[in-house]
Formats: structure tokens, sequence, C-alpha cells
């Protein structure tokens, strides 16, 4: 028992739980808002392109303006703007949602990448944004084994774990919460008892928008400080799949990211080790376990019924 309390203490077993658990936020940010979005009805498959938009807003504000926390702001507020654009498409027209959604994250990735070249250049120096800190928490970061990674973190990563049972209660236990279960199940009949179904979506849509986009600020905030092409590297799509392998579920959501989060830090760390296995094969390791859990471990979930159809009101 103490050489195990040794070996989860060493240096190699803590860089790994933190590294696990930085690597998680973004996914798990994303994947709580889309618990909104998906719960009224609609499929955000743009959260791609809206992290892409957060990131490089948070990494060119923060630039600018020399303050993370001004940065993250301003990634939350392009995001939910994304999230209103969306909208228009999908709930007020409406347009494919699929089709909508992929629109938007190829509008992202050719728009931050045309920014970033008219803004800084095309060369490969780049300025570097004010980062957030890890913060210790008194007395808790010091807790054996576990103090370190959970407890001394930077304040997004706070954020998305104080979020889990903020969503939860939202959902289950206020009267917004059940108006968009209504909605995304029967909006016929929720208007009936006069539920405005489009504002519902709406808000459902922009609250999944604007963390998708505080999710992308967190990897040139927190993360990496720096940009990069498409840095977010399909980390929206995975949220996606986190949100289905968590059934739509805060809890469940949080399991799945942290799930993806380890496979990420893994890799990282086996590309590392003086084995004969290709880095490449490492790299697919986060999105072969996602697959896994996808097809292993997701035993008919719940999907709304009226996930991804598009409404006209009655009135």
């Amino acid at each position: 028992m103490h050489a195990f309390g040794n070996w989860l203490a060493s240096t190699e077993v803590q860089g790994f739980l933190s590294a696990s658990i930085r690597l998680s936020i973004p996914l798990l940010l994303a994947a709580l808002g889309g618990i909104f979005a998906e719960r009224s009805g609609v499929m955000n498959i743009g959260m791609e392109g809206m992290m892409l938009a957060g990131a490089f807003t948070g990494f060119a504000v923060g630039v600018e303006a020399h303050s993370a926390f001004v940065g993250a702001v301003a990634a939350l507020a392009v995001g939910g703007l994304l999230g209103l654009v969306l909208g228009v498409f999908t709930i007020t027209l409406p347009c494919d949602q699929v089709i909508s959604g992929l629109a938007l994250n190829l509008l992202a990735a050719a728009a931050t990448s045309y920014l970033y070249r008219v803004f800084y250049g095309s060369g490969i120096s780049a300025p570097f944004p004010p980062q957030f800190g890890p913060i210790a928490i008194p007395l808790l970061s010091r807790t054996p084994y576990v103090g370190g990674p959970l407890f001394d973190q930077d304040v997004i990563t706070y954020v998305a774990f104080l979020l889990v049972p903020v969503v939860w209660v939202v959902i289950r236990k206020t009267a917004w919460g059940i108006k968009v279960e209504a909605v995304g199940e029967n909006p016929a009949a929720a208007e009936t008892l006069g539920v405005d179904v489009a504002r519902t979506r709406y808000r459902g849509l922009f609250i999944s928008a604007a963390l998708a986009g505080l999710g992308g600020a967190f990897l040139t905030l927190v993360e990496s400080p720096t940009w990069l092409d498409g840095l977010t590297n399909g980390r929206g799509y995975i949220a996606i799949a986190i949100l289905i392998v968590g059934r739509r579920r805060p809890l469940g959501v949080l399991l799945g990211a942290l799930l993806f989060g380890s496979a990420d830090a893994l890799q990282l760390r086996t590309q590392l080790l003086p084995i004969s296995i290709p880095f490449q094969f490492m790299l697919m390791l986060p999105y072969i376990v996602t697959m896994v859990a996808l097809a292993g471990f997701v035993r008919r979930p719940h999907v709304p019924a009226a996930l991804g159809l598009p409404y006209k009101s009655q009135r």
C-alpha cells in the first residue's frame, strides 16, 4: 500500500493527472453548453467553429487588451454571437441543422486564418497573450495525491467544474429547464402551454455557443500561449461525441470529457517513451477511445424526440 502511495505521488503520475484535467476542460465546457442546445431540439454541429472563433478571439483580444480576463469575456461574447447567427438559419428560417453547422465550421476556419494574417502577418513569430495562471486553493491544494491536480488549477478550470452541478440544477430544478425539456420532446405541445419555442431554442443555442467559445479561449489563454491555424483540431466534434456518450447529462458529460482528456494526456506521454510504436498511432489513441466509447458503452441513449427537426410556430 505504501508503494502504491509513493507511485501515486510520483511526479510522473501527478503530471499525468494534471494534464488529463487540463486537456478535458475545453471539451467539458463545450459539451456542457451543448446539453442546452440538444435538449431543446437543436443539434449544434457548429461547436468546432465556435471553439475556433473563441480561441482566436481570446488570443487576439488578450494580446491587444493585455488581459486574459478580457480575452475570455470576448470569446464568450463572440461564441454567443455565432450561436445567434446559427439560430437564424436553424430556428428562424429554418435550414438543415447539420449543413448549417458544417458551414459555420468552414467559415470559422477560413475567417480565423485570414484575420490572423491580417493583424499579425504570415511570419512564424507571433505575440503571446497573457495567461491564466494556477490558483492554489488553501488547504485543499495540499490534499495528498489529488490536491495538486484538482486544486491548483486556473480559474477557467474551476468554473468548468462548478458548472457541472449548476447545469444539473438548471435542467432539473428550474422552470426554464423544464421548458427546454418540453421543447426538445414535443414543441407543438409546449407551445400550446404558452412556451415560446423559438426563444427557448435561441437561449439554449446561445448558451451552447458561448461556452464553446470559452472552451476555445482556454486553448490560447491557458493551454498554449500561441495561435495555429485549426488550433481546435476537431475538439468541437469530440464534444458532440461526449454529449452522446454522456447521454446529455452533466455528470455523464464530465466523465466523458475526463476519459478523452486522459487518453490525450496518455498519448502525449507515451510519445516520449523509448518504445517502437510509431507516434502516429499514439496520436490516434484519443479518437479511438472515443469511437470505442460510442460503439461499446452507449446503450440506447435517450435522444430528444424533436432533436434536429425544424419547427414552425402555429401562432
